[in-house]
């Protein structure tokens, strides 16, 4: 297996300017999860995609792998595949994309993202329980499963979790593998109108019936990086430490 870690930073969120450049103790936001990916020792080469120079700069000061890509992409998915469909990877046969504002994301969500590529979906993410209170912040996605682990819808509003998960409600969490000819598939197929109303991009595979694996964690897992409250949540928890 050749595998290729892609962590997409677009700069320009409207919810946090400038998102992967804010700092947690210190460090840069993108750093963070960089740093995370790189020490799970996958083996496989591990590189940012950015649509801002000084995201890369930050990056190489960290000691890390960054490049430029193009600013017009509107999704992360989209993000990735400009870096695999270069020639330098072109031997590369499985992907990972790590969004770019989850510095807290369980190492066991990696893994389980990749294992479920690795048993033979083509597109395998993570999810984690999610408590009802919590189930009406648009911020955090929720997931619907099967029986056999594998999507059958995802949503903003407090999706249940259906009946392949012994709790009531789910968390999707940012982590994607792709095999190369699911990824291609993805950002060359057109938009569906439920991805744009819920601005989710994993809702177009899903669409064409593309299998998408679950693996299921145990345990409620952090936020990602969306907000203010969600910067300053994650401050208070480093110093907290």
């Amino acid at each position: 297996m050749h595998l290729l870690c892609v962590i997409p930073a677009r700069i320009g969120s409207t919810r946090l300017p400038e998102k992967p450049l804010r700092r947690i103790a210190g460090t840069p936001l993108i750093c963070r999860v960089v740093h995370q990916v790189a020490g799970l020792g996958l083996g496989g080469r591990v590189v940012v995609a950015t649509d801002d120079i000084r995201v890369v700069n930050a990056v190489a000061a960290w000691g890390y792998e960054a490049t430029l890509t193009d600013s017009r992409h509107r999704s992360g998915t989209a993000r990735v595949a400009e870096v695999v469909s270069r020639p330098q990877y072109r031997e590369v046969d499985v992907v990972l994309n790590v969004q770019g504002d989850e510095p807290f994301l369980p190492p066991e969500a990696v893994r389980g993202a990749l294992g479920r590529v690795v048993a033979g979906d083509p597109i395998g993410t993570a999810a984690a329980p999610l408590p009802p209170e919590k189930a009406g912040d648009p911020h955090r996605v929720k997931v619907a499963v099967d029986e056999t682990g594998h999507a059958v819808a995802f949503s903003r509003a407090p999706l249940p979790a259906g009946k392949g998960a012994s709790t009531a409600y789910l968390q999707h969490l940012g982590i994607y593998a792709y095999t190369r000819p699911a990824l291609f598939a993805w950002v060359r197929s057109q938009p569906v109108a439920e991805e744009n109303v819920e601005r989710l991009e994993q809702l177009r595979p899903l669409k064409y019936g593309t299998r998408i694996g679950v693996a299921l964690l145990h345990e409620e897992a952090p936020a990602g990086i969306d907000t203010e409250d969600d910067l300053a949540n994650a401050e208070a928890r480093e110093v907290n430490a």
